[in-house]
């Protein structure tokens, strides 16, 4: 029997509509604001959900956005509005959202769109997590603010990443949920006019220009030029400066082209707070798109993975949560869990403070101390432009002892070589 899970704050509505749907012999669950939705969705995992757009607490559009940024869109959802505008069904649609319904909704009208939406059955979660996932983590937010910035004036968009960056996560934030997804570095073949026209609306996306090959340089050239005309974004990445990736085989000109408008991206080591939270939502994105069963991360092993450096960046935590839930005998993945799966063959030790990589522990003083300094001075040196007379202040130290510690600890002091701006 059908689920369909009914979100009005209006209870004559939930109440109309739910002895409407239980004579058609479908379950019916309601709701009767947002919160009340996401615990029912949660629990009940519905084939089909109407949604009011205007609800007291959080509103049905940024729920909607919500669910899709979190790949939990997995089911029909049909919008409800007594209030609606062509503009709010246009952005709900551009969202997600199967069909719009003005109120007073017509019973003939709501079971054709009803009918239609479980004949289309539960979807795969829709693309990749991104930024909208996250709208308490204010370095996130500011980030996906200026990605759209930038997106609204140009169809191209360079990210300046260094390894261990956030490319996939920041590039999905520009893509719409079922428009097309290119990853250039995925395919051999040569990109064709049809196939840009098919991808209207979509995203082009390159991981790290210096990876691809010749073709693939082409054909990343070849769109760069029809951008516009075809609708679609380019979002790529590198780590590389221009000199680096003409010396990898790309033309000059075009080098100088794709790097007119860049944007940096911080690495996850500079996110280090923001792990805990990014960790829980791949592994929530994973089970809804049906790659591992049901698993949560303990308070525990989210600390253990925020304490980890990441060098591999966004794409080696998801690697290790999607390793985690597979790998898992218990429902709950504990610390110890996660420590023997990014330190393979250590042995755990019950004394190890929760968090804390086993290997620091066997170190002398001096080389953790070292590595804690570096991370530090990278990641106040990232925040503050290389400015060494903001750095003296953030830090407390006195300029010349700054200057003789980031010498000590190999890293390039200031900018240009150590002037400021």
């Amino acid at each position: 029997m059908p689920q369909i899970l009914v979100v009005d704050d209006e209870i004559g509505i939930r109440e109309l509509l739910s002895d409407i749907l239980r004579d058609e012999g479908h379950d019916v669950q309601v709701a009767e604001n947002a919160a009340m939705a996401r615990v029912a969705r949660e629990a009940a995992r519905p084939d089909l959900v109407l949604l009011d757009i205007w609800m007291p607490d959080t509103d049905g559009i940024t729920l909607l956005k919500e669910w899709a940024a979190a790949g939990q869109l997995t089911m029909p959802v049909i919008m409800m509005s007594g209030h609606g505008t062509i503009d709010t069904a246009v952005e709900a649609t551009k969202i997600g959202a199967l069909d719009f319904l003005e109120k007073p909704i017509g019973m003939q009208k709501l079971l054709a769109a009803i009918k239609r939406g479980l004949e289309l059955g539960r979807k795969p979660g829709a693309g990749g997590l991104s930024l909208a996932a996250f709208p308490r983590s204010a370095p996130l937010k500011d980030l996906k603010k200026r990605l759209e910035q930038v997106a609204s004036k140009n169809a191209a968009i360079l990210l300046r990443a260094a390894s261990g960056s956030i490319v996939e996560l920041a590039a999905r934030s520009l893509h719409v949920p079922g428009k097309a997804w290119i990853d250039l570095a995925h395919d051999s073949n040569p990109l064709t006019l049809e196939a840009l026209q098919a991808a209207s609306g979509g995203v082009l996306y390159c991981e790290e220009l210096s990876r691809l090959t010749r073709l693939q340089q082409k054909n990343l050239l070849f769109a760069f030029e029809r951008l516009e005309k075809s609708n679609l974004h380019l979002v790529a990445a590198t780590a590389c400066d221009q000199a680096e990736l003409i010396a990898h085989g790309w033309d000059e000109a075009a080098v100088r082209r794709l790097f007119d408008v860049w944007l940096g991206l911080p690495t996850l080591a500079q996110l280090k707070d923001e792990i805990p939270e990014i960790a829980a939502h791949l592994l929530l994105h994973l089970t809804e798109a049906g790659e591992v069963p049901l698993r949560r991360l303990s308070t525990s092993a989210l600390n253990t993975l925020r304490q980890h450096a990441w060098p591999g960046g966004y794409a080696e935590l998801r690697s290790a949560v999607k390793s985690l839930a597979l790998a898992a005998l218990e429902e709950e993945i504990a610390a110890e869990d996660v420590t023997r799966h990014l330190f393979p063959g250590a042995a755990v030790d019950p004394n190890l403070p929760p968090g804390l990589p086993p290997e620091e522990m066997n170190l002398p003083l001096r080389e953790p101390r070292e590595h804690f300094e570096r991370m530090y001075f990278e990641y106040h040196l990232a925040r503050e432009g290389g400015a060494m007379t903001r750095l003296a202040e953030k830090t407390g130290l006195e300029r010349t002892h700054l200057y003789r510690k980031l010498k000590d600890l190999g890293l390039r002091a200031g900018k240009s070589g150590g002037e400021e701006s």
